[in-house]
């Protein structure tokens, strides 16, 4: 897949005809249906920005995003997306308006002949652009637009908000029903304290950084490398928290990977949250943390044998 990081003097190559266009935070099962659906009309593409426009409004507020700009794209990928253009949200992009933007960027800009939003997809200054808006707005500037309908799930309509709700709660299932995959974490594998090698669990360590935070706790996870000579699929059990027994307050994934034998640091992993184990402990001494650990392993290991 090429990734494009602007809209403007691109490479013919990176033409695409038919777009849809999002945030595409979690790519659920309702992003997907619009990406299915642009994909019937043409030379498919997607237009999605970065950072996510509430980042840019709101730097400050709690992490909110399920996903970085590497999984999205890894994820779009998957879909059969050839042509990802991930525009750059800042200033000049925030002060479009809705004519603007559907000129400037998607007709002259793109080059588009037909774009794919959701029902509640918002557009330009202020978010005063509707997706009804951007059709007649397509129809001035020479491109097609086509709405796709919200979908729903158990009679609940799909959204961003409801799975990190879920993922909140503990319910790594019930995210991935409406997800359409397995919630993961992805990114390099960073140095830690190395705490888990001298215990007898060597874990990949991971930033969570910027993303929503599932509950805290111990999963059974699935796990893929993504980068190196040892890139694969792989189970294992991960915690995602604050590791309490040694009093650190930062949060991060630590993750151990059954059967696994080499050195991961600096390579990309992606992390799937397959089914919550447990929360977070403080054990008075290191036996009890090992007995625990063990315990943590063989009950993911039961599940993960199932899925």
């Amino acid at each position: 897949m090429q990734i494009n990081q602007h809209w403007q003097g691109l490479d013919p190559n990176a033409s695409a005809t038919s777009v849809a266009m999002g945030n595409f935070d979690g790519v659920h099962l309702g992003h997907q249906a619009v990406i299915a659906l642009a994909a019937t009309r043409g030379n498919l593409g997607v237009v999605t920005f970065e950072p996510h426009p509430r980042e840019f409004f709101a730097p400050a507020a709690p992490p909110f995003r399920l996903m970085n700009a590497e999984a999205r794209a890894n994820r779009l990928a998957k879909l059969g997306v050839k042509q990802l253009f991930q525009l750059p949200f800042n200033a000049e992009m925030a002060s479009f308006t809705p004519e603007a933007f559907a000129r400037d960027v998607l007709a002259q800009g793109l080059g588009v002949s037909h774009v794919v939003v959701g029902a509640d997809f918002c557009f330009g200054k202020g978010r005063t652009g509707k997706a009804a808006d951007l059709q007649a707005l397509g129809q001035l500037y020479g491109f097609g637009v086509t709405i796709a309908d919200l979908v729903k799930t158990d009679g609940r309509e799909v959204s961003s908000t409801a799975i990190r709700q879920a993922l909140s709660d503990g319910r790594p299932r019930d995210a991935a029903a409406m997800l359409g995959h397995w919630h993961r974490i992805e990114g390099e594998v960073i140095h830690g304290e190395k705490r888990g090698r001298d215990l007898g669990y060597p874990t990949a360590n991971m930033s969570v950084n910027g993303l929503h935070l599932p509950k805290l706790g111990v999963y059974a996870v699935k796990v893929d490398v993504l980068t190196g000579a040892q890139a694969g699929s792989y189970l294992g059990a991960a915690s995602l928290g604050v590791r309490p027994m040694f009093g650190e307050n930062t949060p991060n994934l630590e993750t151990f990977i059954f059967d696994f034998k080499g050195d991961l640091y600096g390579h990309h992993l992606s992390i799937g949250l397959i089914d919550y184990l447990r929360p977070e402990m403080k054990f008075a001494g290191l036996p009890g943390l090992l007995e625990q650990m063990a315990t943590d392993c063989l009950n993911a290991r039961a599940i993960l044998a199932k899925v």
